[in-house]
């Protein structure tokens, strides 16, 4: 009984932490961080596997964002196309989240799923500014590499969760192909070899993943992170 009051009560402090963060509550973030009873690096599956530190930076929530860091969110993990903060603050134009997580040596030039970097999010939406930043910024996480400079860069879940990504856009678009319509079965069902998934001008799974929450009445009272109805 204990064992489950304890795993119902993280979880309720992880819905918090996530919420908290999404609305830039300092305070209670840092309370909750403090407490120590929540993982600041879970990933929401009803939110395409984002962690507090993807809604501190699709926020441009900068000082909540080093507070997660300081307790050890890592900022290589991914959503379920691959998005790393460093994309959805590119995508929504936070310059200053951009600047802390490269300063701490982040890997802000890791690719998604369809090989869309940082700075390609950036010049996609128009981010004059981030692209400029990220233009100098690329090259020096590549000296960083080659100096041996350690990096937080893999994402275990990510690897597997991409395998089955592709496996499962193959098979759709083999399908697709077998049915003579449709253009991801010319792509991708009559390949010999998988590659790279093509990029698209705005990514298409790029948009369902980007959304901000709707804050809305949940059956406990007070607002709770709702996903959108048209996710």
């Amino acid at each position: 009984m204990y064992t489950l009051v304890m795993a119902m009560s993280k979880m309720t402090d992880m819905t918090r932490l996530h919420q908290a963060v999404a609305v830039g509550d300092y305070s209670t973030v840092k309370r909750i961080l403090r407490r120590g009873l929540c993982n600041p690096n879970h990933k929401d599956a009803d939110w395409n596997d984002r962690t507090p530190l993807h809604w501190a930076a699709i926020r441009g929530h900068v000082e909540v964002l080093r507070l997660l860091l300081e307790h050890g969110a890592r900022p290589c993990l991914v959503t379920d196309v691959g998005w790393t903060p460093a994309h959805f603050a590119a995508e929504s134009g936070h310059l200053g989240v951009l600047k802390v997580l490269h300063a701490l040596h982040a890997a802000i030039d890791a690719p998604d799923f369809f090989g869309d970097t940082p700075k390609r999010i950036a010049q996609i939406y128009g981010q004059s500014a981030c692209v400029a930043f990220l233009d100098m910024a690329e090259p020096q996480c590549h000296a960083h590499r080659l100096a041996g400079l350690s990096q937080d860069e893999r994402d275990p879940d990510w690897e597997a969760g991409k395998c089955r990504l592709q496996r499962s856009l193959q098979s759709a678009g083999q399908s697709t192909s077998r049915r003579g319509r449709g253009h991801w079965g010319t792509q991708f069902g009559d390949s010999q070899e998988w590659g790279p998934l093509p990029s698209r001008d705005p990514p298409v799974a790029h948009t369902r993943s980007h959304k901000a929450p709707s804050l809305t009445q949940g059956p406990r009272g007070g607002g709770l992170l709702q996903p959108n109805s048209h996710s």
